[in-house]
């Protein structure tokens, strides 16, 4: 039997705001245990939340964005679950009454074609606080600073079919947070979360088959892995006449495993119910308007911009679209020097090799889009040759020096003067009688040997464009 994978994500995104969603305390990362926090967050009695504005118009952002409907009214509901990292006993979300549902984006795989998956809902949520565990004793530490920090949830419809198109969907959505300027995507603080809900079926079957829910996904590549897993596990399942069992499992990076958790929660076991203290969320057409009419350019239409104005190939525009500031840092490099696919491969080829071999970001670029430029004006005039760039641009990184200052400093400067070039050509095809003759009987690559003699003479400063010219005139005379 031939089975297919049902995906749906939950990812959760930590937005962008100085203050939580329901009190004044700080939402800064990073802060000692338990110093951000208040008798709001911290859910004492007689205490009342207060909604953040900035939150909601944040979350409106994303769901126009997404091609969500946006409810002009949405209603808090309390999630009641007790964990000790949840001080309320009770997590304020939303759960009838989203602010936004049935939107969609469109993703492209790498070797695929375009696929639009469906966005079910998003709403806005308190994330819960941070439990840390002792490795030796049994004990246990929390941490309330992230409690009432503010989530936005964005759940997927069940239109993922592979775990590559899991990766995707995902790298699409958090380009579009930090195009957005809504949430920082770091997956490793924690800002960037997604669970995911996996089922397989026979393939054309309709009906859906018993979902696992994976928890502990802090990057793209555990997501791909832990599905990947997954889909075997429960394949393995049913050839042996067992069944999936509907759980929460959590991903083993190390051992590159699923294992459970505990059983998987319905909604009627968290008891939703609306929350008495927060008023139902009235937003008015004209806000929507509003925020429509100043959102920035988005991760797609920015790759489209980049294929027609700047005839770039479709997949080096999706590489420079993948994060807004490696797409800044490329315009402004191409105002500068007019020339879109030389910047585009230089940015391609060794600036992001330079950056992932130092484990750095675009942010902290050891060469800027000025020093970039101005190395590829040098090559463009032929001051220096593509190769000899390649050993200024690694200069520049250690030094922070531009790429004139270097070329003087160590003598690089081509060779492009003719007579020159002639004069050691003549020399070099003097000193290779036999290699002439090789040539004139028909064997043209042996070129190549004479390209390499200039070359030896000149210590690489000669013009390779200049040089082929002066030895195809002088051997064919």
């Amino acid at each position: 039997m031939v089975f297919e994978s049902v995906i749906g994500l939950e990812v959760h995104a930590q937005l962008k705001t100085e203050s939580k969603i329901f009190c004044g305390c700080s939402t800064r990362f990073g802060a000692p245990p338990n110093t951000h926090t208040c008798p709001v967050c911290l859910g004492m009695p007689g205490v009342l939340p207060v909604l953040n504005k900035k939150v909601v118009e944040y979350t409106i952002k994303m769901a126009l964005a997404t091609n969500c409907r946006i409810a002009s009214e949405s209603r808090f509901a309390r999630k009641n679950y007790f964990y000790p990292d949840l001080p309320k006993g009770y997590q304020i979300s939303q759960y009838e009454l989203p602010i936004a549902q049935s939107g969609y984006i469109d993703i492209e795989p790498e070797g695929k074609e375009k696929k639009r998956i469906g966005i079910t809902r998003i709403h806005m949520e308190e994330d819960a606080g941070k439990l840390t565990h002792d490795p030796i004793r049994p004990v246990s530490f929390v941490d309330y600073n992230r409690t009432g920090v503010p989530l936005m949830e964005i759940v997927s419809e069940p239109d993922i079919r592979f775990p590559e198109e899991a990766g995707a969907y995902l790298r699409h959505l958090r380009a579009i947070l930090q195009y957005l300027d809504i949430c920082d995507g770091n997956m490793e603080e924690g800002s960037f979360r997604c669970d995911a809900n996996i089922s397989i079926r026979p393939r054309g079957a309709e009906v859906f088959g018993t979902r696992a829910e994976i928890k502990n996904l802090n990057s793209f590549k555990h997501v791909e892995k832990a599905l990947e897993y997954e889909i075997i596990r429960q394949k393995e399942l049913i050839a042996d006449g067992d069944q999936v069992i509907q759980e929460t499992r959590l991903w083993d990076p190390d051992k590159n495993i699923t294992t459970s958790m505990r059983g998987k929660e319905e909604a009627h076991d968290y008891r939703y119910f609306p929350d008495p203290d927060l008023l139902p969320l009235v937003i008015s057409d004209h806000w929507i308007e509003d925020i429509r009419k100043n959102l920035p350019e988005l991760p797609n239409e920015k790759k489209e911009r980049f294929v027609t104005d700047y005839r770039l190939p479709a997949i080096d525009a999706e590489v420079l679209i993948s994060s807004r500031e490696l797409a800044d840092y490329f315009e402004a490099c191409v105002q500068n020097i007019n020339n879109p696919k030389q910047v585009c491969n230089w940015v391609m080829g060794p600036l992001l090799g330079l950056l992932n071999t130092e484990n750095k970001t675009i942010e902290d670029s050891p060469v800027d889009t000025e020093q970039l430029a101005g190395l590829l004006k040098l090559i463009d005039e032929g001051v220096i040759s593509g190769k000899m760039g390649k050993t200024v641009f690694d200069e520049m990184a250690k030094t922070g020096k531009s790429a004139k200052t270097i070329i003087e400093e160590k003598g690089l400067v081509q060779v492009s003067d003719v007579a020159v070039i002639e004069a050691i050509v003549a020399e070099i095809l003097s000193e290779a009688p036999q290699q002439v003759e090789q040539y004139k009987n028909g064997k043209t690559k042996v070129v190549g040997f004479f390209v390499g003699q200039v070359m030896k003479k000149t210590k690489g400063k000669a013009n390779p464009q200049v040089v082929n010219d002066v030895l195809k005139k002088a051997l064919e005379s």
